[in-house]
């Protein structure tokens, strides 16, 4: 291998009864920005330049749950978190609770380059992104008729929902509501969502980076958080590699998924896609995942132990591949 190489995805979790209309949405989303990212590494962006480029990208389409599409919370609003981080001197910045930045992924590389922490939240976090003059909108950006649906639904289940992607009509009969829910810390939920986003890179200069941003899961209690925004749970990157995770996250973050694939690495010296079947077989427990990830030797490697999962992939050498189940 060798070269750059990138990675992204739209959640891990599908619906097996998705309509192929929006399986093909899902495909050339994810082929738009694999062709984003393969130009910008064609004209020497780094690997950090490049994954908030993508996940900017997926953020401002509504498809996936990221930005302007994203899962509700109990209360009908929307509160996104995102991470970002560069594998050069392992430098990372993460947000949550956030309700009126457009790009939430950009304002975690703010905190990562312009504050002196790694990690803000909340209130804080929003009148940090009016002190760096962000584009901001109302929260109202962010809803689509389609979560509204979904939500109702949700309700009517007295149950978090995964599954918020499928289309309202003949939604009585979908798989939205399952009858044999997994259980998430004992309680039962829905299985199937793609439920994040995000991308992974190693440029020219092999140097990793990874971000994943997300709306979290549709009634959701106002105030959780996930793993998206935490370092070494839903997003790691390090010399070694960078990881971008998806699925469970009450699961991820119990196994530290994303920073396990680089310790496997490091002290195993398993290759990229051992570390990542490896986390997937043996650190979910009972959870239901997915991840994708980069090493600095140009290599992609992907796991999810979930129906399915959007992802997409291509590498300096003309390899390029989008795919679902």
């Amino acid at each position: 291998m060798g070269g750059w190489a990138i990675a992204v995805h739209g959640g891990a979790g599908v619906d097996p009864n998705l309509p192929q209309e929006r399986q093909e949405e899902a495909k050339q989303l994810l082929t738009r920005c694999l062709n984003l990212g393969i130009s910008s590494l064609r004209s020497s962006f780094s690997a950090i330049d490049v994954v908030e480029l993508i996940v900017r990208e997926l953020e401002s389409d509504p498809l996936f749950n990221s930005g302007r599409g994203s899962a509700l919370t109990e209360n009908g609003t929307v509160e996104m978190e995102a991470s970002i981080m560069d594998g050069s001197g392992r430098r990372c910045g993460a947000v949550s609770g956030i309700t009126t930045v457009k790009n939430p992924i950009s304002l975690a590389r703010l905190v990562m380059e312009k504050s002196p922490h790694s990690y803000l939240a909340f209130s804080g976090a929003e009148e940090f992104a009016k002190q760096q003059g962000v584009e901001m909108v109302d929260n109202n950006y962010f809803i689509t008729e389609d979560n509204i649906g979904m939500l109702k639904l949700a309700k009517e289940a007295n149950t978090i929902m995964f599954d918020y992607r499928i289309p309202l009509a003949g939604s009585e009969s979908c798989s939205a509501v399952v009858e044999s829910p997994i259980q998430m810390n004992g309680l039962p939920i829905s299985v199937y969502a793609p439920e994040t986003v995000g991308c992974v890179v190693v440029d020219s200069e092999r140097r990793c980076a990874a971000a994943t941003s997300t709306g979290g899961l549709m009634n959701k209690m106002t105030g959780r958080i996930g793993d998206s925004p935490l370092i070494g749970a839903g997003t790691y990157a390090c010399d070694l590699c960078g990881v971008s995770c998806t699925g469970e996250g009450e699961a991820i973050i119990r196994g530290t998924l994303a920073r396990d694939v680089a310790a496997l690495m490091e002290y195993k010296g398993l290759n990229l896609q051992e570390a990542v079947d490896y986390v997937i077989k043996k650190r979910l427990d009972n959870g239901k995942a997915g991840l994708i990830a980069v090493s600095n030797n140009g290599e992609v490697a992907y796991g999810f132990n979930s129906v399915g999962m959007f992802r997409g992939f291509a590498t300096e050498d003309g390899f390029m591949d989008v795919g679902i189940w």
